[in-house]
């Protein structure tokens, strides 16, 4: 995992060499700047595969490549499509450049992983980010040249025209803007019944956790005690001969209650970190710098997982987490509103779609902070396309426990508490929900809120939702104007 960054159609060393400067926090194993004849390419790196082997921007043949992300099957593309070549490293990096070198921009729908790269070819450049956005990518264009960055904040100092690059897509520097991945596309066999898609759930899942098991360096999951986490733990438990799991609260939360209970049960190591409210007001605007975003829902849950980050990173540099599973399987409380297919289907999808500057910004921007690798199996291409594939039906509410389906299919892996334990967010808990929503109201007046209210609905067409948002807005804005924050900023519906 890492942070990429460069300049297109420029040389411009000294303004790469800035941003890569502000991703620091994302490769604390090594950065690296090349200028070529198109560009400039920057990286910072957190080595994960090949530690020795896999230093950025990387060539091969006449192809240089600043990557972002894990490649999964990069061994499975070596044996199958690359087999004549003799590799310099083990690094899915390279599989990359061979690949593409090999196949062209036709290579992006070969990838199996989370990803955002930049790739300097004879006469042409690529940029590229996975399907569903996990790895972050965003993008500038001022004067001629195309800035490229992990973050907003290695952009910011050189524009305001600042947008996220599309999930899905690959801009070709001849052949423009294209989108590979479609939501849901691939070909899964079709359960007739919800106790038939039982077993298909858990052998998709595990593949996509077994998977994600891949690391040449301490590896752990996230285990809050919920549903989505333990599923996680108890399946990449059946792959290690031990696992650390980590899970954070305030005194007295569920979470912690949850995950001791979790953990015995599947015999991990665990580790728990309890934070207060002067800890966590102090981390607030670490956390928002760290985030870019002031989405209540979002920033309410980004607390926890500074704190999550902060302890993992002591043990291990990757860790698995539940991300996902709750657009996949109806498993927010406000989806109850939904009670025919068709409408929940269509709000599944839209959730699903929006993860990319949602709960994903999250989840990266949080871990990256303490440069930790976070990695989400729910959204394996394969586990999304199963969960499309079956009927919404199974997943409404109707007065029946949300993500009723999942529970069904996994309660084997887990103690009954834990299977059938309601969903909680991850912001309640652990217990931060309500200490930051009192200080917020405390910090921020009537007079204050219309006031901000009117012009950010007038300027941004943005409806303030309350004070708490407001009071994330103005930490944020310290560090970004509201150009380079506003266009692409997420919204979560769950709040």
């Amino acid at each position: 995992m890492c942070g990429i960054c460069g300049v297109f159609n420029a040389y411009s060393p000294n303004e790469v060499q800035s941003m890569v400067q502000k991703l620091s926090h994302r490769g604390p194993d090594g950065n690296g700047v090349k200028s070529l004849s198109l560009g400039t390419l920057g990286h910072t790196r957190l080595a994960i595969v090949d530690v020795n082997g896999g230093h950025q921007p990387m060539k091969a043949e006449d192809y240089w490549i600043a990557f972002n992300g894990e490649i999964y099957n990069h061994q499975i593309l070596r044996s199958q499509f690359l087999s004549d070549l003799d590799f310099d490293t083990q690094s899915d990096t390279e599989t990359i450049l061979r690949l593409f070198a090999r196949f062209g921009e036709k290579a992006v729908s070969m990838l199996d992983g989370m990803f955002a790269f930049a790739l300097h070819t004879p006469g042409k450049f690529l940029l590229a980010r996975d399907p569903l956005g996990i790895k972050p990518l965003y993008w500038a264009e001022e004067d001629g040249k195309l800035y490229f960055a992990s973050e907003i904040k290695a952009l910011a100092e050189f524009s305001n025209n600042i947008r996220e690059f599309p999930a899905g897509h690959y801009y070709h520097s001849e052949l423009g803007l294209h989108q590979y991945y479609f939501l849901g596309q691939g070909i899964i066999p079709v359960a007739q019944t919800e106790e038939e898609a039982y077993p298909m759930i858990v052998d998709i899942l595990r593949d996509a956790v077994h998977k994600r098991l891949m690391a040449d360096v301490p590896l752990g999951v996230s285990l809050s005690g919920g549903l989505d986490s333990t599923i996680v733990a108890a399946l990449a438990r059946e792959g290690l001969d031990e696992l650390h799991t980590f899970a954070v609260g305030m005194e007295g939360s569920e979470d912690i209650a949850a995950s001791e209970l979790a953990a015995r049960a599947l015999d991990t190591n665990h580790h728990i970190l309890v934070y207060n409210d002067q800890e966590m007001l102090d981390a607030l605007p670490n956390v928002i710098y760290h985030l870019e975003t002031f989405d209540p829902s979002l920033v309410r849950s980004a607390i926890p997982n500074y704190f999550l980050a902060k302890m993992t990173a002591d043990y291990v540099k990757v860790f698995l987490t539940g991300e996902g599973a709750d657009e996949l399987y109806a498993g927010y409380d406000y989806l109850d509103r939904y009670t025919e297919a068709p409408e929940l289907d269509a709000e599944l999808r839209n959730i699903t779609s929006a993860l990319h500057n949602t709960n994903l910004q999250r989840a990266d921007r949080l871990s990256m902070a303490w440069g930790l690798e976070a990695r989400v199996p729910f959204l394996d291409t394969q586990s999304i396309s199963l969960a499309f594939s079956m009927p919404t039906e199974w997943k409404l509410h109707n007065g029946r426990t949300p993500k009723r389906l999942l529970r069904r299919a996994c309660a084997s892996l887990m103690p009954d508490e834990i299977a059938w334990r309601p969903k909680q967010k991850f912001s309640h808990g652990a217990g931060s929900r309500d200490v930051i929503l009192e200080h917020a109201n405390e910090k921020i007046s009537d007079g204050e809120f219309g006031r901000e209210s009117t012009r950010l609905a007038s300027e941004w067409d943005y409806n303030l939702p309350n004070k708490e948002a407001l009071f994330y807005y103005k930490m944020l804005r310290e560090h970004f104007v509201d150009e380079q924050i506003m266009p692409g900023m997420g919204h979560s519906r769950s709040l």
